[in-house]
């Protein structure tokens, strides 16, 4: 990493050079799309693939309650609405039948987000989409290298969004994001609008914006994609030993497809807060993804969005366990030793 890093500063070439045209190639071969953009950062490859879809102005686009508010702000920067729906609470992703039922004629775009790493329910969510003339437009932020049946995440619809902020399971050393897509149109008009609408140099036929992957950030994404399938690999073994080892109590979501590449492992218990404060005091760091439901987001209350109980209760529940593909055996289990003392409650959480 150190290499790449060092030959960019060499050539003294920062933006849109060798090795942004180099990861994007490598990323969509790794992603199974014919295409991908290097872009700023994630919340920019939703919005810019929106565009793409003629995604404007009163428009609504449909997206789940379980989420980083980026989904849907990446809406509300085009000035659309975003129609926030509930989950299903087994699978934590958009809920088909709340999606179809929020459709209205004003409805452009339905973007279903892969929570923790793994596909929403895309067959039902496809169906829908078709059925209404909508763009499928794929939040996979969160979803490296995912499979839903087999099928890579983000070549469903008419693209993906991918996210590289420094967490996610293909991390630059900042913000960065990416959209991948099979339409040749699509993948042209995204290059064009993530430089200010420049079909050749100064000059612009429509208003983009400036959200352009730099060659430093790219140069050490091509390193790190190059282990990203043994990481990945490393991150389902981690989970499966989660699965055996994790104590009666806490509530497990559920593995629907074996594509899911665990970017998190969350779990679900209604003493969420005193149990990550027992954690922490063990010397044991945990988060929560997410604590609020976007329906009950502030900045969102002027969509006047409905009720979405089961994502309201999943915020006060849910609970991200450490999982990285640095994390040994002996972690996972001294995790769940601690976990076990709780339920049992040998230590009060």
């Amino acid at each position: 990493m150190r290499a790449a890093i060092d030959s960019v500063i060499a050539r003294g070439w920062f933006v849109l050079g060798p090795e942004v045209d180099a990861f994007e190639h490598a990323f969509a071969a790794a992603s199974g799309a014919a295409h991908a953009i290097g872009v700023a950062n994630g919340t920019d490859a939703i919005a810019l693939l929106l565009r793409a879809a003629e995604v404007g102005p009163g428009d609504e686009v449909i997206v789940p309650a379980m989420t980083a508010a980026f989904t849907a702000l990446a809406v509300a920067s085009l000035g659309a609405r975003p129609v926030i729906v509930d989950i299903d609470p087994s699978r934590m992703t958009l809920d088909p039948r709340a999606a179809e039922a929020a459709v209205t004629s004003r409805t452009r775009a339905i973007v279903p987000v892969h929570l923790y790493g793994q596909a929403a329910d895309l067959n039902a969510i496809q169906k829908i989409a078709d059925r209404h003339s909508l763009a499928l437009i794929e939040d996979c932020c969160q979803a490296h290298l995912a499979t839903y049946e087999g099928t890579p995440v983000g070549t469903r619809g008419i693209g993906g969004a991918f996210s590289f902020y420094p967490t996610k399971n293909l991390a630059a050393l900042g913000d960065a994001g990416a959209v991948v897509t099979n339409d040749v149109a699509v993948a042209e008009r995204v290059r064009r609008l993530r430089n200010g609408g420049q079909s050749v140099r100064y000059h612009h036929t429509e208003c983009g914006i400036n959200s352009r992957l730099d060659e430093m950030q790219a140069a050490v994404l091509r390193v790190r994609l190059r282990g990203l399938p043994v990481a990945t690999a490393r991150r389902r073994d981690l989970a499966r030993l989660y699965r055996e080892i994790l104590p009666p109590g806490l509530v497990l979501l559920e593995e629907f497809d074996a594509g899911h590449v665990y970017h998190l492992f969350a779990v679900r218990t209604n003493d969420r807060d005193g149990i990550q404060k027992t954690l922490s005091a063990a010397g044991i760091e945990t988060l929560v993804h997410y604590p609020i439901a976007l329906n009950d987001q502030r900045a969102f209350a002027a969509f006047h969005p409905a009720e979405c109980p089961h994502a309201s209760r999943a915020a006060g529940e849910l609970l991200s366990l450490p999982l990285h593909p640095n994390l040994q055996n002996a972690d996972a289990a001294a995790v769940a030793d601690a976990l076990g003392d709780i339920m049992k409650g040998r230590v009060s959480a």
